[in-house]
């Protein structure tokens, strides 16, 4: 169970966190929740789908690995990818909801290792390190919110697809992914000028077209997966 508690540059002083990943931090995962926010950066190294949760929501993920709790760009306690999703860029911290310094998780391996990077200057101010953990929760935050506006413009535009996303390995071995969405390119070549001009202004319309070229990056998963079945 978590031990979480509010950062603070007196009790926490000498506190060092090492940056790590691997199955113990939750990165042995063949799905993980991507933001429409970040979306330019996680379509360079994953496939984008949308998925719809208990209560009809969508919301998208990053495309890890095709077998259950396999990450294909998790080597030891790195990423080989060139983009971390944001989510899994916080490490052993949390928003706090009060405001502030973020929360973190004491009883996380990570927290005090020798290899950790300090939060604190010696002066009581944050260390570049605690700032990009600031910046990322920040980035968690609106990314969160902006989920629902980003689903709602495509869903009332009839944009989202549903299909089966199916992945052929080459030697007869196949996956599919059933319940997924994916932008519905025919549909957006077909709305006129009015509809396509606000979600151009607000960037979803940028953001939609980036998670639609994502699934190029399928053919990456299946270099990955081919190299590991040796």
């Amino acid at each position: 169970m978590a031990n979480w508690v509010k950062l603070d540059n007196v009790d926490h002083a000498g506190l060092a966190v090492a940056r790590r990943h691997g199955a113990a931090f939750g990165d042995a995962v063949n799905q993980l929740l991507v933001f429409p926010t970040e979306f330019e950066q996680v379509q360079r190294d994953y496939p984008i789908l949308f998925r719809r949760d208990d209560q009809g929501r969508f919301y998208a993920v990053a495309l890890l690995g095709l077998d259950l709790d396999e990450n294909l760009f998790l080597a030891d306690v790195a990423w080989t990818a060139r983009y971390v999703p944001v989510l899994q860029q916080r490490g052993p911290f949390t928003a706090d909801p009060t405001g502030g310094l973020p929360l973190i998780d004491l009883d996380d391996a990570r927290v005090g290792a020798d290899d950790g990077e300090p939060l604190f200057l010696p002066h009581g101010g944050s260390t570049p390190y605690l700032q990009h953990i600031t910046a990322v929760i920040e980035a968690i935050g609106h990314g969160r919110n902006s989920i629902a506006p980003f689903f709602t413009a495509l869903d009332e535009l009839g944009l989202l697809r549903a299909r089966a996303l199916d992945v052929q390995l080459g030697d007869g071995a196949s996956y599919t992914i059933a319940d997924v969405f994916t932008l519905d390119e025919a549909r957006l070549a077909d709305l006129p000028a009015a509809a396509l001009l606000p979600l151009h202004r607000s960037g979803m319309l940028r953001a939609a077209t980036m998670a639609a070229a994502s699934l190029g990056n399928v053919a990456r998963l299946i270099e990955l997966k081919n190299a590991r079945r040796g």
